[in-house]
């Protein structure tokens, strides 16, 4: 039966003046708050809770109460348009917002949000973002300044490591409800005071959001008193710093005011979340450092054993710490303990906090090694739990599409914020029945990429190692908060993962421009499983490829679509109708060759690599492309003086690894280009593009390097130098069993003896040595 109201004389009522309204001031993360909130609903037994949070979503309390919820878990509302503007309303179970929720429940009570609807609360976000932005940085920086520095100021004053640590021992630790109001209120009200000047002169659209906020709330604080609960059975529960603001001496809200409010569109989902992105540490600013502690605090309280904390905390850092294979005695957790309490009775607290409980920790299981016990502080500090909806709570179409797919490919054991890498074969199974469990890796591999296409964090693709073969894939996967804000997200470009994911690849088309981006588009396309996209994109690259001329550019998409139709099989769809596309490309590809290559040094670098992904395409698909054009262009661009030398040498070795020269044509060709007379940008130079492949080819023609020698014996000092600058480029890249191999060929071309040359070549540099090869780094081209 619920109490008579005169009975609440046991209770410091501070603040009633809105018409004998009840006014609870919180922490959004506090312990102790939520267990002195549920002594004072259980001494008042409202028939109205209010609590602070997007009036739109007070239909989802009911939800948020529901059996099968577990915390933490957190309410995001975000906008309709894109880009996407959120704002995340996280909640631990030791929060007193859930546990008013649990109350009402339980209790039969109406409860609701009263703070501003989230379509408000975002409109006038973007608003104030931009007004800041307009400001000076300075003086924004200045304010935060200020404001933290009162914080520090406080822990100081308090003989306090930090500000967590004062709020702890001062709020967390007091166990009279009466004195905690009492406390936390005054707190709140002087830290309102020494900030609003401040805030007002520096940061005044905070200040302006502010006013709106609690001019809202009042307004509907006056609507539940409308609505028929008496005031004295209302009772509002806000952060602290709000209390004073709410009384019935301020206006509320008018309609016409309200009119007024700017509105963006918005959706509210539920949404699991980690205590990880709850703390502080994430940047979560209304968090705490640790809320897997503050979990065990709430835990030891909700049993009515808070003395047993110290001892609870201890043993677990043991536990984990024992795990880990670093054994400490049930002596050395004891000896921790009793440092604990010997630590907070110096500062006059009634037990330690967390911070005399991790000093402590450090000494006694640590050694005095704050990284020994660093691993085993994270679990328990931190932890890694992962809050829980049951399939039913509301969640946004994408989220429960995404759940299912995760189910139904046996990903759902990997929904935890701990990494962990998953090895994918895409060929199919014959060892299995069915043909889902025989292209299982291959039906997780489409939603991974699905997922990395939406921008949902869940899957990284890793490289693969170098022997790996193609049909494997490796990826890490983790879930996160972010995982469910981009799972959210998605919901705006379709219902589905499937369609939006086509959404995006649409969207990608409209402002696509050149080749290569479609024809990665294509690929994407392909790996997503999205065919009617990639029908899509392939007419669109066929658009794009008449008006293309940009050799980079055509090689670059003949390589993705060579990648794609080699694979294509593997992927289980045809990829026949792109053949005469890369057929295409390749052809303009070949073609232009010889224009690319009239470049200086800087634009070399590019077209080097596009001549090595044509090459290696018609190496692939030497039956379906002209191979035969595309050597004779290349032994064009070999024999042409007046293109860059880099790119000719690299297309003679490219036809030297073919076998394609005699003899006889290798040596004329090494002549023609390392002759006495020849500039060194133009013989080095060439040289540096023949040594970039086929290095065995190299070392086996003892001629080539003796016409080196003798083309660099006859450089003046200058051209020397020069030669310098692209040799030293060259075998930068060499191996050490291959530079033992050139030693050993000099040496006998000076006659000085293979050994003897490799010591004198392999010795370390002298300092003088040093400074000369540091002078090639600034060394001046002139107009090269």
């Amino acid at each position: 039966m619920a109490k008579p109201v005169q009975r609440l004389s046991g209770h410091e009522r501070l603040n009633d003046a809105a018409d004998g309204v009840h006014l609870f001031g919180i922490r959004h993360l506090s312990p102790s708050g939520a267990r002195h909130l549920l002594s004072f609903l259980n001494d008042i037994r409202p028939t109205a809770v209010l609590v602070e949070g997007p009036s739109d979503a007070s239909h989802l309390i009911s939800q948020i109460a529901s059996r099968g919820v577990v915390p933490p878990i957190a309410l995001l509302a975000y906008t309709e348009e894109i880009p996407v503007r959120s704002l995340l309303y996280p909640l631990a179970a030791y929060s007193p917002e859930y546990q008013a929720f649990l109350w009402a429940s339980r209790e039969g009570a109406a409860c609701e949000f009263i703070d501003l609807p989230s379509g408000h609360a975002l409109a006038l976000h973007g608003l104030k973002e931009k007004e800041a932005a307009e400001r000076d940085e300075e003086e924004r920086a200045r304010y935060i300044r200020y404001h933290n520095g009162i914080y520090e100021h406080i822990a100081e004053l308090a003989d306090e490591p930090d500000y967590d640590a004062y709020w702890e021992r001062y709020f967390e630790h007091n166990g009279n409800i009466g004195a905690y109001r009492s406390a936390i209120q005054a707190f709140s009200e002087r830290m309102r005071q020494l900030t609003a000047e401040e805030e007002l002169a520096y940061w005044p659209q905070e200040t302006a959001y502010t006013d709106i906020r609690e001019a809202y709330m009042r307004r509907r604080i006056q609507e539940t008193i409308a609505a028929g609960h008496l005031p004295a059975r209302i009772v509002v529960v806000t952060g602290a710093h709000h209390v004073s603001a709410l009384g019935s001496d301020k206006p509320a809200m008018t309609d016409e005011e309200r009119e007024r409010l700017p509105l963006a569109p918005t959706r509210l989902t539920l949404m699991p979340y980690t205590y990880y992105k709850l703390s502080s540490r994430s940047g979560y600013g209304a968090g705490n450092r640790t809320p897997a502690y503050f979990q065990l605090f709430w835990e030891c309280l909700h049993e009515d054993r808070l003395s047993e904390l110290p001892k609870r905390y201890m043993s677990s850092l043991a536990a984990v710490l024992r795990d880990k294979g670093t054994y400490r005695s049930t002596a050395s957790v004891i000896e921790g303990v009793r440092m604990a309490e010997a630590l907070a009775s110096m500062k006059g607290g009634s037990q330690p906090t967390w911070q005399d409980l991790r000093d402590a920790s450090v000494v006694c299981l640590g050694g005095g090694e704050v990284s020994v016990v660093s691993e085993a502080h994270a679990r328990i500090d931190i932890g890694t739990a992962i809050g829980l909806l049951p399939e039913g709570v509301s969640q946004t179409p994408v989220q429960d599409d995404l759940n299912r797919e995760l189910r139904r490919l046996k990903l759902d054991k990997y929904k935890t914020p701990v990494a962990q890498n998953l090895e994918l074969d895409l060929r199919e199974n014959r060892r299995v029945q069915s043909e889902d469990a025989a292209y299982l890796d291959l039906n997780r591999s489409v939603l991974l990429h699905r997922l990395e296409l939406l921008g949902i964090s869940f899957a990284r693709k890793l490289p693969l190692r170098q022997d790996a073969a193609t049909w494997a894939e490796h990826w890490t996967l983790q879930w996160t908060p972010e995982t469910e804000i981009g799972a959210v997200e998605s919901t705006l470009k379709g219902e589905t993962i499937e369609i939006a994911a086509a959404y995006v690849i649409h969207e990608r088309l409209q402002t696509c421009t050149n080749i290569v981006e479609a024809a990665r588009i294509i690929r994407m396309a392909s790996l997503c499983r999205l065919l009617g996209a990639m029908d899509e994109a392939q007419r669109m690259l066929q658009t794009l490829t008449v008006d293309s001329d940009h050799f980079e550019g055509i090689a670059e998409a003949a390589f993705e679509l060579s990648a794609l139709i080699r694979y294509g099989s593997i992927r289980r769809h045809d990829t026949s109708s792109l053949v005469p596309l890369l057929q295409r490309l390749f052809l303009r590809g070949a073609l232009s060759l010889g224009d690319a290559a009239n470049c200086n040094n800087d634009a070399a670098a590019s077209v080097l690599s596009a001549v090595q992904m044509l090459h290696s395409v018609a190496q692939e698909h030497y039956q379906d492309v002209d191979e035969s054009l595309w050597m004779r262009e290349l032994r064009r661009l070999a024999s042409r003086d007046d293109r860059n030398p880099k790119l000719s040498g690299f297309g003679f070795a490219i036809l030297l690894e073919r076998d394609e020269y005699s003899p006889k044509d290798i040596e004329q060709e090494v002549s023609r280009r390392l002759s006495p007379g020849v500039s060194a940008d133009l013989g080095a130079g060439w040289f540096e593009g023949v040594a970039l492949l086929n290095r065995y080819a190299l070392l086996s023609r003892a001629s080539l390097w003796g016409q080196l020698d003798t083309y660099i014996g006859s450089l003046d000092d200058d051209q020397f130098r020069r030669s310098l600058v692209y040799l030293r480029r060259a075998f930068s890249s060499f191996e050490p069993r291959e530079k033992a191999a050139i030693s050993d060929m000099l040496g006998d071309l000076w006659g000085a003896g293979a050994d003897e040359t490799s010591i004198l070549l392999q010795r370390p540099l002298t300092e003088e040595e040093k400074e000369k090869l540091d002078e090639l780094n600034d060394f001046d081209f002139g107009e090269l």
